[in-house]
Formats: structure tokens, C-alpha cells, sequence
């Protein structure tokens, strides 16, 4: 959607500034503003005014300097409080199921564990039961390593220093360098494998969640291995990112 078609080109013009502020790592100057974004400085200066006036920034210093106002505290808080994860994603999940005819989950990181959220259930005879609220290991599970691939090199040392890699079965990746080479195979993909590693005969695709590169939670594909063959394989994870994609469109 282009400018041309929205109302009050201003708003768009006062959100660039706004994002460029946030973005920066220290509180820029007009100048720096005006250098960094394609509006006009005066232009820039009389947004700013306003955003001032109405508490969205505060403005301090000689050459004065631009940081983002309180306000937006309180509605980060009232956002937190009203945002719903399953309620925005378990749509797209429903269609994925219904496309791969498999269970599809969705879950969040809990401290150092994977929480269950919301399932849709598969539509072949054969199901996986896993109770709603439960958790599971994030080295193990197709969803946690997902989450691991978007965490920080310095966070997942520290997740792998607070966490014993216990085997859960014979697949299961219990050496810190194996799964640090897998973490590195799912950023390359886009998408984590659970063969079988989190539960026997279990096959696993997941997928995480994110906007403005914060991790909301994750989503995975679940089969019993004889349902499984290479191009399943293939169609899942790119129906995964399809609707991985939609989801954070939603958010």
C-alpha cells in the first residue's frame, strides 16, 4: 500500500522518524535525522515539534537530541497486556493443518522450555497427544531449536550453560557442538528438524515466530515417521515459511 493511498501522509512521515529514532543507538540530532531519512528537514522539524508537544519524543542537550517519549510505555504495556498470540496465529495454523493434513502446534519459550499453547489437531486417524500447557526441552523439540536459531550467540551459550542435555531418545542431539552446528543449519534453512530426537518415530518441521526481531513463540509440523518421505519434507517447509509469514503479517 502506497502513501498516495492512505490518509495523513503525516502520521507516515511522523513513523519514519519515530522509527529511525528507535533504531538509533544513541538519541539522534536533527542533522542526523534529516541526513538518514528522505523528508525535509523543515519538514522534520515541525513533526518533531508536534511529537514533542504531544509527549512521543523529549528533547534534551546542545545540539539538541531526540529520544522517545514515556508514552510509549504505557502503550507497550496496554499492547503486552491485550496482545494474544494464539488468537492471531491459530487461523493460519488451521489452514496449514488442513494443507498438510498433519497436527500442527504452536508454542512459546517459557524460561528455558517450549510451552504448548495451542494445537490443531490432525485430520488422519492416527494422532499425537500432547496436552495443552505442557512443555518441552528446547534442544530437543523442533519448535525450541527454532527459537534457539533466532537467539543470540551469547544467549544460547548461556541456555546451553543453564541446561543439561539429557537424552530423550536415541536421536537426540546431547553434544553442545552437534546442536550448535545444527542451530547453524536451521538459521540456513529457515526452519528446525526434530528427527525423531524429542520423541521415538516422531518427525518434526518448526518454524518461529518474530516481529521487529523480537521472538514471539513458534509453530511446528508433526508426523509419525511412516508418514513421512522426502518430498512431504520438502512441501512442509515451504508451507511452514508460507505460513510463517502470514503470521507475522498479522501481528
Amino acid at each position: 500500500m502506497t502513501e498516495n493511498h492512505l490518509y495523513g501522509t503525516v502520521l507516515l512521515k511522523a513513523k519514519k522518524i519515530l522509527d529511525y529514532i528507535s533504531k538509533c543507538e544513541t538519541a539522534p540530532t536533527l542533522k542526523e535525522i534529516s541526513d538518514n531519512i528522505t523528508i525535509t528537514k523543515p519538514t522534520i522539524l515541525k513533526i518533531l515539534n508536534t511529537l514533542e508537544y504531544c509527549e512521543f519524543v523529549r528533547c534534551f542537550g546542545n545540539p539538541k537530541r531526540y529520544y522517545l517519549g514515556l508514552t510509549f510505555l504505557k502503550y507497550a504495556q496496554k499492547a503486552r497486556n491485550s496482545f494474544s498470540l494464539d488468537k492471531i496465529a491459530m487461523p493460519y495454523i488451521n489452514e496449514l493443518r488442513d494443507r498438510t493434513t498433519e497436527a500442527v502446534n504452536l508454542g512459546i519459550k517459557d524460561k528455558n522450555v517450549i510451552t504448548l499453547l495451542d494445537r490443531a489437531q490432525s485430520t488422519n486417524t492416527i494422532r499425537l497427544n500432547l496436552q495443552l500447557g505442557g512443555h518441552m526441552n528446547m534442544y530437543s523439540s523442533g519448535m525450541g531449536k527454532a527459537i534457539l536459531a533466532c537467539m543470540s550467540n551469547s544467549e544460547i551459550e548461556k541456555y546451553l550453560d543453564e541446561t543439561a542435555l539429557k537424552s530423550l531418545t536415541a536421536n537426540t542431539i546431547t553434544n553442545r557442538k552437534e546442536l550448535l552446528a545444527e542451530i547453524k543449519r536451521t538459521r540456513t534453512r529457515g526452519y528446525a528438524i526434530d528427527d525423531g530426537e524429542n520423541q521415538d518415530g516422531i518427525y518434526c518441521l518448526g518454524f518461529a515466530i518474530l516481529k521487529n526481531d523480537k521472538i514471539l513463540g513458534a509453530f511446528s509440523i508433526s508426523a509419525p515417521h511412516f508418514r513421512i518421505n522426502n518430498s512431504k519434507k520438502e512441501l512442509w517447509g515451504q508451507e511452514g515459511l508460507k505460513t510463517k509469514a502470514d503470521i507475522e503479517n498479522a501481528i
